[in-house]
């Protein structure tokens, strides 16, 4: 291969999420999620957004499929919405079900490998109404719920994900109080991070028990992060970059693959880590071998500290870590105003293949990598998105040198197939390579999908022409 062909088993494909996409939040007997509770929050949302609609890919999920064979997509990494296929502990929806199981046969018969991740964030209502991820019996029903899945769809899905980005929901949804369900208390956070690595190893050990097993692959995805001190040679600055490195990374690395929590985290959080909270047992649950490391990928970090001050991280106060605060590169930045440098992800690749997946016989798969821009879109609905594309191009050439590198990268999924419902953003962010307006429901490939489409069927990564 020459430094810019990617190997034939190398898989290209793109993402969405059920609630980003799906709508139909009231139809079939789906039941509320945490994300509908919290979009009815004033204030929450931007423009007081809802799921209700989004991209009614719940009705439109043929044509949706038929756009994916035109562009060419080797496989198509989707969620399932637990609210939809089980509306009450131990019940089943067969019309949730029937869905998924029609998604996935659209999908084998245009020659696409379904990829499922089992919880994107959207958790039922009923469940946060039990004390949600801070209960460790969350993490059991989760566990039952990937049982249903399963059993209806495994005789044809062969790439199982439990979880997508638990440091999201534990820290923006349980500290920050940025995502559903709105909380901001780190010692919840900290119990929601557990439950939820707990609730990953006990589906992993469900659907394995079920027969899962070679050549299926499960895994989690995380997102992970590079983080640098402003000044290397700064003490400050240094142990800044290393508390945010295990709250952002090792906190999910060091569980899944070495059986436990690292010990510098514990000692900086003292008395936020709840008393109790790991039980005898969970950390070998949560180390079950797993063959697929999702990494979604967004920009790396630059942090400052400045001793003896306190930090609001994970959410309260702690006086033992330090403040730190980030500080921003002379780089470009996305339309989330989020730092653009590539090199990053090359160094966040080789490091986790290295460190952690590697030895442990586990790959890595970039489950998402894109960028918001302010599209602006023509007459005909098509957005020339130079900038997206050239951000693609940076990106999937930094997965290239990875992998020369030495990492074990086998697929790359752009984030996202389509414009969608961004969380707290509401529509106001536009991920997708295909531009969907919200009042027609109409989809247009952006200048960003065409190339990635050319990309993928000549496994070449083209250089893009400027302008």
């Amino acid at each position: 291969m020459t430094p810019s062909t990617f190997a034939p088993h190398f898989i290209f494909g793109a993402a969405t999420a059920s609630f980003q996409i799906e709508g139909a939040t009231t139809t079939d007997g789906r039941v509320p999620s945490i994300w509908d509770t919290f979009c009815a929050t004033p204030g929450k949302v931007a423009g007081g957004d809802t799921g209700e609609v989004a991209c009614d890919h719940y009705h439109r999920m043929p044509q949706d499929v038929a756009l994916m064979k035109e562009l060419g997509l080797q496989s198509y990494r989707f969620s399932t919405a637990w609210p939809r296929v089980v509306p009450a502990p131990g019940e089943v929806n067969q019309a949730g079900l029937d869905f998924y199981s029609r998604l996935v046969d659209e999908l084998l018969a245009a020659g696409i490998t379904p990829w499922l991740t089992l919880y994107h964030w959207d958790l039922p209502q009923y469940e946060q109404d039990l004390g949600g991820w801070t209960n460790r019996d969350t993490a059991h029903r989760f566990a039952d719920y990937a049982e249903v899945m399963y059993r209806a769809l495994g005789d044809r899905v062969d790439i199982w994900t439990t979880l997508n980005e638990p440091w999201c929901s534990a820290f923006l949804g349980h500290a920050k109080g940025e995502h559903a369900p709105g909380h901001q208390d780190g010692a919840e956070a900290l119990a929601a991070a557990h439950h939820l690595l707990l609730g990953h190893g006990l589906a992993v050990q469900r659907l394995r028990g079920l027969g899962l097993a070679h050549p299926q692959q499960v895994g989690i995805t995380i997102n992970p992060g590079v983080v640098h001190p402003a000044d290397p040679d700064n003490a400050a600055d240094r142990d800044a970059a290393r508390r945010h490195d295990a709250l952002r990374n090792r906190i999910w690395l060091d569980p899944l693959f070495k059986g436990e929590y690292p010990a510098d985290l514990i000692a900086d959080m003292g008395e936020l880590w709840p008393a109790h909270l790991i039980w005898d047992g969970d950390l070998e649950v949560i180390a079950q071998p797993i063959d697929v490391l999702g990494i979604n990928f967004y920009n790396g970090e630059t942090v400052a500290g400045v001793p003896g001050a306190a930090v609001d991280s994970p959410g309260a106060p702690h006086p033992r870590t330090g403040d730190t605060r980030h500080v921003s590169r002379d780089v470009p930045l996305t339309g989330m105003g989020w730092e653009i440098h590539a090199p990053d992800f090359t160094e966040v690749l080789v490091r986790l293949s290295r460190e952690w997946a590697a030895p442990n016989s586990a790959h890595l798969v970039v489950t998402e990598n894109g960028a918001a821009f302010d599209d602006v879109a023509d007459a005909d609905g098509f957005v020339a998105d130079a900038d997206r594309r050239d951000y693609l191009h940076q990106h999937i050439r930094a997965v290239r040198d990875a992998i020369d590198a030495g990492a074990d990268v086998r697929g790359y999924l752009a984030w996202s197939l389509l414009d969608n419902f961004e969380w707290a953003w509401g529509y106001e962010k536009r991920f997708g390579i295909v531009r969907v307006d919200y009042d027609t429901q109409r989809r247009t490939p952006k200048a960003s999908a065409r190339w990635y489409s050319d990309v993928i069927r000549s496994r070449e990564l083209i250089e893009p022409t400027k302008g």
